[in-house]
């Protein structure tokens, strides 16, 4: 969500800050500013132009004062308050000599706004963050390290602050509670941010703060504490991805660059995962091959195109392992009492590790027993630290807003999942296993084909051009499929589209099927292909135009089409992998023929750490 970014002991901490909030602005956002500590007091610019506000601060920023040595900024994801100036970050106290930036939702922020406003203080924004900069400013007698541990704990909800003040102008303080905080030390400069691309670059010595964890930056060194104030030592992060994988390396945008990306996703998550003797291993999962095989439920909470992911692993988990298989969304999970013991194999999907619902649902299922484990693309992420075992996908930085090559690495890092259990389980025979590891193995060659038609895509894509109703069908595993097509197509082209299982059509949903509406079903061979092809005839039959993935060659299903978007067959189970990518391509174009940043959708943020 928001963007946070710090540095102090830098010859000009501006350019840091703005090249900072520059790289976090993938993460969604609708406001930025910046304060310095000139001296012995603060300097503050704030923009609230859409996404445009980090370039917009920049010409703001041209009157900052020189000789400043340390600085906040932040990019803001409005939640209480609407985007304007004053509701934008940094906050000040009323004395004008402390500012804040946070990410996070304070809770309790009503509470305690009421009492600050008895107390005589004077807020000047709607937001919910304000209330901690005042809170500070009344317990600032001891400094600025104390005033945050003292009040910490009256803090509900979740938080990742940094605080400077103009009596201690080369500190800048942290601390989190549920949402990432990132610091990094250089030569001379301390650095803190809320993700690790705004600080590549500058360090490679990052450490992660861990919850209700105080962080004291000054330059080139960190110390941190608790909040009872107990020096304890950070995580040292481990950054397997540079700079340049970051950048747009030449494409027009970071969707077209990490969708062309996939093929290599895949490879390298699947890289390295079998012995010689054909035995699968999940060296990072950490999880004991006797505690594997105890389990006889997996339950997966997920959010988005990570739950669509989760969705497709539950036919693989159960036909493979027969093992019963929930899926929940995320944040519904924790309210509706589910039942969970220790041979519970409990799975949060996240790309960042950090998504606050999929966090706080992995952590109803430790409290009540169960084995955790993560599936994510960032290494010591708050959820791999938590979690009792962890495979990472190997997609590299995801910088788009809507999840192209995670999404895809995801399935397989599951459905490899799946074959371990099966394999430990004795469900599946290691003929079995190994074969259908190879079927896995040419996915990225797959992937790489379908990519290579996408002018065929944009053609469909043309075609469609004025349509505002799309409704993506599909059956099994296409199901899935067709429920991150329709997510893909909202997210990016902001046009009405809706998933469902076809079967669903005759139950209420064909009744706003006529001439002019769009269908994208998902046709490929899997098991239920024949009746897909008659809940297509519903479809025909009422005048929608007819969309439909299918094998190439297939001209039995072809001949239901108005437009074809042709794929390599592929094994059923696994054919997601392949058969999701056309309907991203397909998204794409439409978004841009609108005129749509693709790569930072309205109202939509790369890393969602509220509730």
């Amino acid at each position: 969500m928001c963007g946070v970014i710090g540095a102090t002991g830098a010859q000009d901490p501006l350019e840091i800050i703005l090249e900072g909030l520059h790289r976090l602005e993938y993460r969604g956002y609708d406001s930025a500013g910046v304060a310095l500590v000139e001296g012995d007091r603060l300097w503050r610019v704030r923009e609230a132009d859409g996404t445009r506000s980090v370039a917009a601060l920049e010409v703001l920023a041209r009157g900052a004062p020189a000789g400043s040595r340390t600085g906040i900024g932040h990019t803001r994801w409005a939640t209480h308050g609407r985007p304007s100036p004053e509701n934008a970050h940094p906050h000040f106290d009323c004395t004008g000599g402390l500012a804040l930036v946070h990410n996070g939702i304070i809770e309790n922020h009503a509470e305690l706004s009421a009492g600050l406003v008895e107390r005589g203080h004077t807020l000047a924004s709607e937001t919910d963050s304000e209330v901690l900069v005042h809170l500070l400013e009344e317990e600032l007698d001891q400094g600025l390290v104390e005033a945050v541990r003292r009040c910490l704990p009256r803090l509900r909800g979740s938080f990742s602050v940094a605080v400077v003040h103009a009596g201690e102008p080369e500190l800048i303080v942290g601390a989190r509670r549920a949402t990432p905080l990132v610091l990094g030390v250089a030569d001379g400069e301390g650095l803190v941010a809320s993700d690790i691309p705004a600080l590549l670059g500058r360090t490679r010595r990052l450490f992660a703060l861990a919850d209700d964890e105080v962080a004291e930056v000054r330059p080139g060194e960190v110390r941190v504490t608790t909040v009872e104030g107990r020096v304890v030592e950070p995580t040292a992060l481990t950054v397997e991805w540079d700079l340049e994988a970051a950048q747009k390396a030449g494409c027009d945008d970071f969707m077209s660059k990490e969708m062309g990306e996939q093929p290599k996703a895949v490879a390298d998550t699947l890289l390295d995962r079998r012995k010689a003797d054909g035995t699968l291993v999940l060296d990072e999962l950490r999880l004991r091959v006797e505690e594997l095989a105890a389990v006889d439920k997996v339950v997966i909470v997920a959010c988005g195109s990570s739950y669509h992911a989760a969705l497709v692993a539950k036919y693989a988990l159960e036909h493979w392992t027969r093992l019963p298989t929930e899926v929940d969304i995320a944040s519904e999970f924790r309210y509706r009492d589910p039942v969970l013991d220790g041979r519970t194999l409990a799975v949060g999907v996240s790309q960042s590790g950090e998504t606050l619902d999929t966090l706080q649902a992995l952590r109803e299922a430790k409290r009540q027993g169960a084995k955790a484990m993560v599936v994510s693309n960032v290494v010591d992420s708050s959820m791999a630290r938590e979690a009792d075992g962890v495979l990472y996908t190997r997609a590299g930085p995801e910088i788009g807003v809507a999840s192209t090559k995670c999404h895809l690495a995801q399935i397989v890092a599951l459905e490899l999942l799946a074959l371990t259990l099966a394999q430990h389980r004795g469900t599946r025979g290691r003929p079995e296993v190994t074969e259908l590891f190879e079927r896995l193995s040419e996915l990225p060659g797959k992937v790489a084909e379908t990519l290579g038609r996408r002018k065929e895509v944009d053609q469909v894509a043309d075609a469609l051009a004025g349509a505002r109703d799309f409704f993506f069908l599909g059956r099994h595993v296409g199901f899935p499929v067709a429920l991150e097509g329709a997510l893909k197509l909202k997210e990016i082209s902001y046009l009405r589209a809706e998933g469902y299982p076809a079967g669903e059509l005759k139950h209420g949903p064909i009744a706003l099927i006529e001439p002019g509406t769009v269908v994208v079903a998902v046709a490929t061979r899997n098991p239920l292909w024949e009746k897909m092809l008659s809940n297509v005839e519903e479809v025909r039959s009422r005048g929608a135009t007819v969309v439909l993935v299918a094998d190439d060659g297939d001209e039995e299903t072809a001949r239901r089409a108005d437009h074809v978007l042709w794929v390599p067959p592929v094994e059923p189970l696994l054919s997601p992998v392949v058969n999701v990518v056309p309907l991203q391509l397909l998204a794409y174009r439409l978004a841009r023929a609108l005129g749509h940043d693709v790569d930072r959708p309205r109202n939509l943020a790369k890393t969602v750490t509220v509730e």
